[in-house]
């Protein structure tokens, strides 16, 4: 055999070991995944929901009589104040009507007038005079009786005597009855005074009737809807205008219940309205509702405004509402894509106990509460951890315990972990993740797309 040929063999079998080499200690350094290093950062977990404006009270303002409209003085979105005359409806009948029912009142007054001063004294002089003609009659039967024995007057004579007096008599009992009519407690004046009683009622049933024909504002607020035009036939029991009182204004949302553990009141939150999207303004949670609707399986949230309203404000007004329910200042944080499946997690807690690894802050049976599991690389093995969660937001967790600052985790991007497993041997592959992102490391998630999910996750 040449040289050349042998040189030529033995470089190609250099280049087989080499590659052999090769291979085999990629295979021993494990599959490459990608890893990011648990550091310290702010964390804020924020909840977005829809709300509408909603004023402490509204009424309806209506006619209590049936009538046909004069003015309308007011338009929607009008402020009012107490009083305020809102609708007039044509009064002339009912002006007549209370003239009436005072010239039947006046009426009464002077009867009962005329009975307590005039009529009294009358019924005195007539009481006065049928005493006199009593005491006449009564000298004259006397008189015609001693004639009779005497034998001077005859039996008829004596008969019209009799019959004087007993006139007289009569005459003094009628005249001493209207007397005591003519009393405070006498039958004359008690239906007098009855009689002015049914004139004053229905003097104030004219004077409310015709007061009815104006409609006032019961106190001070806001026109919403108008639906009455002068000319227009109103009856009774027909809403006319919608006022919305004056209150503070509040701001109402149905928030789905899987959410009410985050909620209490006084947290803070961020407002904007759907029409105005560049004034953002600060709402707190005033009150939240104690039963839940069971049929739509949520329960309604209440704001109010920690300061004076923006003027475009309407009622009924949709709003983006974004309430902060929680914050770290600094806190260790991993982004939700390191998280140890469920799946998995419930393999190792069956078959894998012993490829799980204590903290470095304490042992296992420490830790309570939310514990999950991750994947750490320590001396180039993935290592499977159990850590103990905090606050979750969309895209990151807070680590309260399990895991130290600097250290690496495995993270699923890429799909190239999808297969490791504890124990096995990884190439870590650091990627760039801020904390403060919602997504997974390197997928440019932004806060917006956060909050569009949350929205979508509660619904509007």
């Amino acid at each position: 055999m040449s040289r050349r040929p042998l040189a030529l063999w033995l470089l190609g079998l250099a280049t087989l070991l080499a590659a052999v080499v090769g291979v085999g200690s990629l295979w021993l350094r494990g599959p490459q995944a990608d890893v990011i290093e648990v550091q310290r950062a702010p964390l804020v977990r924020t909840l977005q929901f829809s709300a509408r404006v909603a004023t402490l009270s509204r009424v309806d303002i209506g006619s209590t009589l049936t009538g046909r409209v004069a003015q309308v003085r007011v338009r929607e979105g009008a402020e009012v104040r107490k009083g305020d005359v809102l609708v007039q409806l044509e009064d002339s009948e009912w002006r007549a009507a209370l003239v009436q029912a005072e010239a039947g009142e006046a009426q009464a007054r002077a009867r009962l007038a005329g009975l307590r001063s005039s009529g009294r004294s009358a019924s005195d002089a007539a009481l006065s005079q049928a005493e006199a003609t009593l005491r006449a009659a009564s000298s004259a039967f006397e008189r015609a009786r001693r004639l009779k024995a005497q034998g001077f007057y005859s039996d008829a004579q004596l008969d019209e005597a009799r019959r004087v007096l007993d006139v007289a008599q009569a005459q003094q009992h009628s005249a001493r009855a209207q007397v005591q009519a003519n009393a405070d407690t006498g039958t004359d004046i008690a239906q007098a005074q009855a009689q002015l009683d049914v004139a004053r009622a229905a003097s104030g049933a004219a004077r409310s009737r015709l007061a009815q024909a104006q409609l006032l504002a019961p106190t001070q607020a806001r026109v919403l809807v108008r639906s009455v035009e002068p000319g227009q036939i109103v009856q009774p029991g027909k809403a006319l205008l919608s006022l919305a009182l004056a209150g503070p204004t509040q701001f109402v949302a149905q928030v789905d219940e899987r959410f009410l553990e985050q909620l209490r009141t006084g947290q803070q939150a961020a407002v904007v309205a759907d029409a105005f999207p560049g004034q953002r303004f600060v709402a707190r949670v005033l009150s939240i509702a104690p039963a839940v609707d069971a049929q739509r399986g949520a329960i309604e949230v209440k704001f109010a405004l920690a300061s004076e309203p923006p003027a475009f404000l309407r009622e009924d007004m949709t709003l983006s509402v974004e309430v902060e329910t929680g914050r770290r200042d600094s806190a260790l944080v991993l982004p939700q894509s390191a998280l140890w499946p469920l799946d998995a997690e419930a393999k190792a807690a069956e078959g894998m106990a012993g490829a799980v690894t204590t903290s470095p802050d304490g042992p296992e049976s420490q830790r309570v509460g939310n514990v999950r599991y991750v994947l750490v690389v320590e001396s180039g093995r993935a290592q499977l951890r159990a850590v103990h969660l905090g606050l979750h937001t969309l895209g990151a967790v807070e680590v309260r315990d399990g895991l130290a600052e600097g250290e690496q985790v495995l993270v699923r991007s890429g799909g190239t972990d999808g297969s490791l497993q504890p124990g096995q041997r990884v190439r870590a592959r650091p990627v760039p993740w801020a904390p403060s992102a919602t997504g997974s490391p390197g997928n440019g998630a932004r806060a917006e797309d956060a909050g569009s999910a949350m929205s979508n996750a509660m619904g509007r």
